[in-house]
């Protein structure tokens, strides 16, 4: 789960870690009197849409030479500007792809004069089990292009959680940036409660960018990214809170409501598969037989008829989705719930795609004769090759 800058700034503030003043608005008038409880007189006027890159991202309806989405403002009336742009139009950066996001609130901050800027984070290494805390004194840019062209310029510090945040661990973080003398005890500082935070949310990433050296040898977060394990949110209900579903991808938040595992891609074969390994293998082969599968989407061990009917629908509400290959492998998984689901599901919304199925395991000819009496078009298919075979043949086929 993903919230908004705004929010994670509030949120690594109850931990003690420096950001600067700031308030979010919903509406023009809320970002004018934000500033006004700002002291001036620099002001920063930031979009808050779930992506990175929004200071060189474009807004669709204001033409190529517009501003970004972070913009600096003097003045009341240069806030009041800026938020007009913003408010209700289309930011496309680099991380939200063509169709872009709209953005919905601001963020209002004091503005700062920076120094020097670094680049902070923490995630799971999921090779050594455990916190790593990614550091570099390319603060500011595009961490990729960073890695890319001068990854002799980015240190990663392992934290073992069993001991957790050590004195050498702050002095590495410190020198890995640069840092000396009190500038290097901030660093340290900083380090130690952005860990605490990690740890104490159930954090899967926290990332800074710019962690900024202000004219005065003051360390502040100018920008910050959190995610959560969504894994764990049952033990955090005020994070649940902060959770905004307007920034989330309409079927993505369907699937859910019925705890199944869904990711919208960009290709025009659907996918209902059970078991994430399986699910993989089945979109690797879709590729193999030259198509792409539009989704990924694994109902589980234990999925019952509603949720595979609602695995289905959120398919067919995919208006890319040309034909919909089923690949079940019943151990846990009984076939004929699976027959059952799918059957439910194509009647009701009045199957109009070819649909090619294929099942193995426990009562799977008890699901094959529920599915070969449907008086549904369901192509059967013997294995996985067979199955992708047959379902890109049947797309051909209608097109």
């Amino acid at each position: 789960m993903n919230i908004h800058e705004y929010q994670a700034k509030e949120l690594l503030a109850k931990f003690g870690v420096p950001v600067p003043a700031g308030f979010a608005a919903l509406s023009v008038d809320e970002a004018v009197e934000a500033s006004k409880k700002l002291p001036g007189p620099l002001y920063v006027v930031k979009a808050q849409i779930h992506a990175g890159g929004r200071g060189k991202g474009k807004f669709k309806e204001l033409g190529p030479d517009a501003k970004g989405g972070v913009r600096l403002a003097k003045t009341e009336d240069e806030v009041r500007a800026h938020a007009t742009d913003m408010l209700g139009n289309t930011l496309v950066t680099i991380q939200t792809g063509d169709a872009g996001k709209q953005v919905n609130r601001l963020y209002i901050t004091d503005g700062v004069d920076i120094a020097k800027e670094f680049y902070l984070a923490l995630l799971v290494n999921r090779a050594t089990g455990r916190v790593s805390m990614v550091a570099s004194t390319e603060g500011g840019m595009d961490i990729e292009t960073v890695a890319h062209d001068t990854p002799e310029k980015i240190h990663s510090i392992d934290i073992d959680t069993a001991t957790g945040f050590m004195p050498h661990h702050g002095r590495s973080v410190a020198a890995a940036l640069g840092l000396t003398g009190d500038l290097a005890k901030q660093a340290a500082s900083v380090a130690s409660k952005l860990y605490d935070a990690f740890l104490g949310t159930d954090a899967e990433q926290i990332e800074i960018n710019p962690l900024a050296v202000t004219e005065d040898n003051k360390l502040v977060v100018l920008d910050a990214k959190v995610g959560f394990d969504g894994n764990a949110m049952f033990r955090h209900k005020d994070l649940m809170e902060l959770r905004d579903t307007t920034e989330e991808d309409a079927m993505e938040l369907e699937a859910s409501k019925y705890d199944l595992a869904y990711i919208k891609l960009d290709g025009d074969i659907g996918c209902m598969v059970n078991g994430a390994g399986l699910a993989m293998a089945t979109m690797d082969i879709i590729k193999l037989n030259g198509m792409f599968p539009a989704n990924f989407l694994d109902v589980g061990g234990g999925a019952n008829k509603e949720k595979v009917t609602a695995a289905f629908k959120i398919i067919l509400s995919d208006p890319a989705v040309k034909g919909i290959l089923v690949n079940i492998f019943g151990g846990i998984m009984r076939c004929d719930i699976i027959a059952d689901g799918i059957v439910a599901a194509a009647k009701e919304v009045n199957l109009q795609v070819p649909l090619v199925v294929r099942l193995e395991g426990t009562n799977v000819e008890k699901g094959k004769e529920i599915l070969a009496n449907s008086g549904l078009a369901i192509v059967p298919a013997n294995d996985l090759g067979d199955a992708a075979k047959k379902i890109v043949a049947e797309v051909q086929k209608v097109a």
